[in-house]
């Protein structure tokens, strides 16, 4: 007796292409770096602008909360906006350990292809991004915010005695070897990821001084910086000040490019 073949054994493999992993995670465009300490007051409304512009631009997108060490209720703040929106998160430190740790663990845990570190306090509206975005569109690798630029578009709201505070910190940080910068300390940055990556794993300044150890190690590794006016207003309640905190942050920037000259 002849045996016959099953017949589904001589139907070709369908061909196509594979079917979507239910566990994997789409591609996102943005994540949205917010370093916090003790913010209870000042993130909540920031934080439904930044959820708000995003949700309207359809993009997939991630904002990642960094509570430094808060002993207010900033985390659990946050918490309760995530339950509403998954875009939202919050990783909590342990510890106050300062506001380049927070922003460097938001940049390692991040997964959107372009990465913007934003302040708490809202000082830049959300909706600057744009200006920062086509910096990146055009070709650089890190826009940074600045207070420093003439731009007629522009309106900078602040203290008369921060201006010149911020324009002797920035010369004295021009002669560590970051020249052409304006203002180097605005809250408002955006990497690619490929710079992201290769940069923040090696940052070592955990407070303010930060901002200045990154754009070192840009300039070293050949990323291109463009720096663009932004609209900002001074708020109150500001955790930093160049005249309190500028003795220390010139002490870590001097220490970092120390380091920098001997390891690169």
């Amino acid at each position: 007796m002849m045996n016959r073949e099953d017949p589904r054994s001589q139907v070709a493999p369908r061909s196509g292409p594979p079917r979507p992993d239910p566990g994997a995670r789409a591609p996102l465009q943005w994540s949205v770096i917010i370093p916090a300490y003790n913010e209870a007051h000042r993130l909540p409304r920031y934080l439904d602008t930044v959820v708000a512009y995003f949700d309207g631009r359809g993009q997939p997108y991630e904002v990642i909360v960094v509570d430094d060490g808060s002993t207010d209720d900033t985390a659990q703040l946050v918490e309760g906006l995530a339950r509403h929106h998954p875009e939202v998160r919050v990783l909590r430190s342990g510890r106050n350990e300062g506001k380049g740790a927070a922003v460097r663990r938001g940049m390692i845990a991040a997964r959107g292809d372009w990465r913007l570190f934003a302040d708490a306090d809202g000082a830049t509206p959300i909706t600057e991004l744009k200006r920062l975005e086509a910096a990146l569109a055009a070709g650089a690798d890190i826009a940074i915010g600045s207070r420093g630029l003439s731009d007629a578009s522009i309106s900078l709201q602040t203290r008369r005695h921060r201006v010149m505070a911020g324009r002797l910190f920035n010369w004295v940080v021009g002669r560590t070897g970051l020249h052409g910068i304006h203002d180097s300390q605005c809250g408002f940055k955006a990497l690619r990821a490929t710079a992201a990556d290769a940069l923040f794993p090696r940052m070592t300044i955990e407070g303010f001084g930060f901002d200045v150890e990154l754009l070192l190690r840009a300039r070293r590794a050949g990323f291109e910086v463009a720096e663009v006016a932004v609209n900002w207003a001074d708020q109150p309640g500001s955790k930093s000040s160049v005249l309190r905190d500028g003795p220390r942050m010139m002490w870590q920037i001097l220490r970092a490019r120390s380091r920098l000259g001997k390891t690169g």
